[in-house]
């Protein structure tokens, strides 16, 4: 193995990897990022609306394409925390989505849990990311 390749963990199920809720500061955070997408009464409205949001399960590179997000590499510092997390057997916490429309040329923003998301996909890129979501305003 070279000093640019690394062992990622082997996982088998998104139960192994995920927590069934998000985590309280998470919340705020995607408030902060949808602060900086929306105006301040609608970032507030959805960060609340999250709270309450359906868990959904969909693929991590569904999410990024759908996001039109790149992939980070193994090198972004969140990215390899997050993959640190893995092998230790520390859970992740689901992403917060607000979903896109292509009817209306909306794409889906990722509010909390890019970095998550990307650990997920360099894991596979078929790993199924629980997923707090709920519909563009």
């Amino acid at each position: 193995m070279t000093s640019h390749e690394q062992k990622l963990p082997t996982v088998n199920t998104p139960s192994e990897l995920w927590k069934h809720h998000p985590d309280e500061h998470d919340y705020p955070a995607a408030d902060s990022y949808l602060s900086l997408c929306f105006d301040s009464e609608t970032a507030k409205k959805l960060s609340h609306d999250l709270r309450k949001a359906p868990i959904e399960l969909h693929k991590a590179k569904d999410l990024l394409r759908s996001a039109e997000l790149p992939l980070l590499s193994l090198e972004d510092p969140s990215v390899k925390r997050d993959l640190a997390k893995v092998v230790e057997g520390v859970k992740l916490a689901p992403v917060l989505i607000v979903r896109g429309n292509l009817l209306k040329g909306l794409k889906t923003v990722i509010a909390d849990g890019y970095h998550r998301t990307c650990a997920s996909y360099h894991l596979s890129e078929n790993e199924s990311i629980p997923c707090a979501i709920i519909d563009h305003p």
